[in-house]
């Protein structure tokens, strides 16, 4: 059972990278990862309950 919760390792991520590129391409890989390093961070920000200023620090 505790196998099942393991972390994955070396073989096992590279075959998810594999079928990622298989699924998205090279080419859109950037804008998915730009996309989800985003959400994390507004994920982030959300739980510290941070608000999302757009304004220009002077």
């Amino acid at each position: 059972m505790h196998q099942f919760l393991s972390i994955p390792g070396w073989g096992e991520i590279l075959i998810i990278l594999l079928i990622v590129v298989f699924f998205f391409g090279a080419k859109k890989l950037p804008g998915l990862a730009k996309g989800l390093g985003k959400s994390v961070k507004e994920f982030k920000d959300a739980k510290e309950g941070k608000e999302n200023e757009d304004k220009p620090q002077q």
